[in-house]
């Protein structure tokens, strides 16, 4: 069973930095896309960003674009989503994903959840 751990969210003000971290286990990790999606409150469910799985592609959200940056490290079978100049708008659950062999962000439902991890921006 793939187990991921979502860390690194809190409450920050508006041009603030935060680094997301999304610990993997149980799996093949190596051949995993993974990726971050958020939903806030009353919104729908958004895909963030994604990475294949030697992280040579990358994608982002049009609103992630300049300023989050996701990364890997497959010997630590970690992910990472560098997020800065935080706005209220990016006031959400920020879930870790992943699955086999694909981006889980480019279509259908991602294999695997992490349990989310809130991050707050406030004015």
């Amino acid at each position: 069973q793939v187990q991921l751990v979502e860390s690194g969210g809190g409450s920050v003000q508006t041009g603030a930095s935060l680094r997301l971290s999304c610990a993997a286990s149980g799996g093949a990790f190596n051949t995993y896309g993974m990726g971050w999606f958020r939903q806030a409150p009353g919104k729908e469910r958004e895909v963030v960003a994604s990475i294949s799985w030697g992280g040579a592609r990358r994608e982002y959200a049009d609103s992630a674009k300049g300023r989050f940056a996701i990364s890997r490290d497959n010997a630590k079978s970690m992910v990472y989503l560098q997020m800065n100049t935080l706005t209220p708008e990016d006031t959400a659950v920020y879930y870790c994903v992943a699955s086999p062999f694909r981006l889980p962000t480019a279509g259908g439902e991602p294999d695997y959840w992490g349990q989310g991890t809130q991050v707050t921006v406030s004015t």
